[in-house]
């Protein structure tokens, strides 16, 4: 499959903003594609080379790709930045440079789907000394031999700068249409999806096994299983009407949420996001390894940092000190840690997602030896709601979020946010709007001491059913001056020329967003807007809900854009809201 065919699949989406459409012209490449590169085309749809569980990087910023462009085409790196700074998109600069390259290729072969896959992947594997050269002479190959809008997707492909706003439901969709012959299997593809975080290879058992192959799919050690989500209420009695007359009730610890897969001696961790985050906490793989008595294990829990002195819980934040490539001992040593274990996926070649979470639970406290780092969740099981409002002041006392009510009965539902887990959260007894988590998709210009950066932030809900962010409000309050410096060094990585095809807004901001970054915001109350897009038309025709007075509370890294609040939970806050007015 020739490159350019990819290319001017890419360069027909950038014009497409509605989603049927992009699943239609999914499906027209997906027939065309040899099945034995489907999952290198869905890989490259997605702007990367591999899932984000690898943890692999290509390694080229900037600079290094503005070399490769240089020895291809002959042009001088310094003519390259004054026109990047020209043009502001390094994919434009690529194009410009192969239209008026100034060495001429006598034996020039058109580009295909596999070499430049099989190229990026040579560079991503590329290490050790010299390896920079190696990266830059590997992609300058590709360049010599690509045609100027080549070398345009080509970059953006490079640098991950491809935004396409193709989501991975969209995908799903079209993968259902044309291996599947129906959208209606939709949701046995997606069961596979859960089970791997691995769109490729999803369609690469499509195409090559069909449906049979997605349906006898199982969870494999070393692939992440999308995580199971939990719904919010206000209070213990509208848990209680969910999950039935026996609750477990668990402390919500502030810390990182992960999935750790031993392997014999080998664990890997995984972030809520299904990032790699292994080489951030060798004590927590450690501890792992020591303590859990099986050979092969999937667990989940939560990692809490604590204050060495006291043996005091320390807030998310101080987690973030973690987030390095470089000095990862001295990390260890300055912000230690404790675990906390509250569920099992997998043991020894059983997969236990199917099983009652009572189950599961027993199963996890006969493999794992507690110690003074390693634990458990604290946990009660009872029909008492008086007993689980004492036990959630407790958690409170102690530096937790609050609770996570569980269904005794419930299965793991990956990927799913459903009533079986029930979030109960120390803000939401406050007379204040609940904090939500929201994404960041636009941006509006400040003035005065914001001038060189951003005043406030449009802000977003998640639409599951749509698959789609709808806007909640402007965030202008809240930051801190040192929060305000930093906005352009974390937001900009995602700017983009116009609203972005999954985000629906009625506003016009100054700049916009890829649908990336979460912030957690706080209002004094929710109410209707006939600016805003969140739960559109659902309470009154021609207005959405916003949240007024939203002041910023902090950013939310751990977590991904889906995993953000949804615009359904939204409306159930506003009709609770309105419940406690009229009473």
């Amino acid at each position: 499959m020739l490159f350019s065919e990819l290319v001017n699949f890419f360069e027909k989406i950038e014009r497409i903003t509605a989603r049927s459409t992009i699943v239609d012209s999914l499906v027209s490449l997906f027939r065309k594609t040899p099945k034995e590169i489907i999952d290198k085309v869905v890989y490259l749809i997605q702007g990367e080379i591999y899932p984000d569980y690898y943890g692999l990087e290509l390694g080229l910023g900037e600079k290094l790709t503005l070399r490769a462009i240089s020895n291809a085409y002959g042009i001088d790196t310094y003519e390259l930045e004054k026109l990047l700074k020209s043009f502001g998109d390094i994919g434009k600069v690529a194009e410009y440079a192969a239209k008026r390259r100034k060495q001429i290729t006598l034996f020039k072969q058109p580009l295909t789907v596999k070499r430049v896959y099989e190229t990026l992947e040579k560079i991503a594997r590329t290490t050790g000394e010299k390896s920079q050269d190696t990266k830059v002479r590997l992609l300058s190959s590709l360049y010599v031999d690509a045609s100027p809008k080549e070398a345009k997707y080509l970059t953006r492909i490079v640098l991950g700068e491809l935004r396409l706003g193709v989501a991975e439901m969209t995908i799903l969709d079209a993968l259902a249409i044309t291996f599947a012959k129906s959208i209606g299997y939709r949701e046995e593809i997606e069961r596979a999806y859960n089970l791997c975080s691995d769109l490729g290879e999803v369609a690469k058992v499509l195409a090559n096994e069909g449906l049979e192959g997605i349906r006898k799919y199982k969870i494999k050690p070393g692939r992440p299983i999308r995580m199971m989500l939990a719904q919010r209420v206000e209070n213990v009695r509208e848990a209680a009407l969910k999950l039935g007359k026996e609750i477990a009730a668990e402390w919500k610890y502030d810390g990182e949420r992960f999935q750790a897969h031993k392997m014999d001696s080998k664990v890997l961790l995984f972030s809520r996001r299904l990032e790699n985050i292994t080489n951030q906490y060798p004590d927590a793989v450690e501890l792992i390894r020591k303590n859990i008595k099986a050979r092969e294990v999937i667990v989940e829990g939560e990692i809490v940092a604590i204050n060495p002195d006291t043996g005091e819980f320390l807030p998310f934040q101080e987690l973030m000190h973690r987030r390095r490539k470089h000095d990862i001992e001295i990390a260890v040593k300055k912000y230690p840690i404790n675990i906390f274990l509250f569920d099992i996926l997998y043991k020894d070649g059983e997969s236990l997602i199917d099983k009652p979470y009572r189950e599961r639970r027993k199963i996890l406290e006969e493999i794992v030896e507690v110690n003074d780092k390693l634990m458990l969740s604290k946990q009660i099981v009872t029909s008492d709601l008086e007993e689980i409002e004492k036990f959630f002041l407790e958690a409170i006392e102690h530096g937790c979020e609050g609770l996570v009510l569980k269904d005794l009965e419930g299965n793991y539902r990956a990927g799913a946010r459903e009533w079986l887990w029930i979030k109960l959260k120390k803000s939401y007894q406050s007379k204040m709007v609940e904090p939500v988590d929201l994404v960041v998709v636009g941006a509006f210009y400040g003035k005065g001491k914001r001038a060189k950066s951003y005043g406030a932030l449009l802000v977003a809900s998640y639409n599951r059913e749509k698959d789609i962010f709808e806007t909640v409000c402007k965030v202008g309050s809240g930051f801190t001056d040192a929060d305000i410096e930093r906005l352009p060094e974390i937001l900009d990585k995602y700017k983009i020329d116009r609203c972005h095809p999954r985000v629906f807004s009625k506003m016009e901001a100054d700049v916009w967003f890829e649908p990336k970054v979460v912030i957690e915001v706080i209002g004094d109350e929710l109410t209707l807007s006939p600016v805003h897009t969140c739960c559109y038309g659902k309470v009154q025709a021609g207005s959405g809900i916003a949240i007024r007075f939203p002041r910023f509370l902090r950013y939310r890294f751990d977590k991904d854009a889906r995993d953000a609040t949804t615009s359904e939970e939204i409306l159930e806050m506003y009709k609770r809201q309105l419940k406690r007015i009229e009473h």
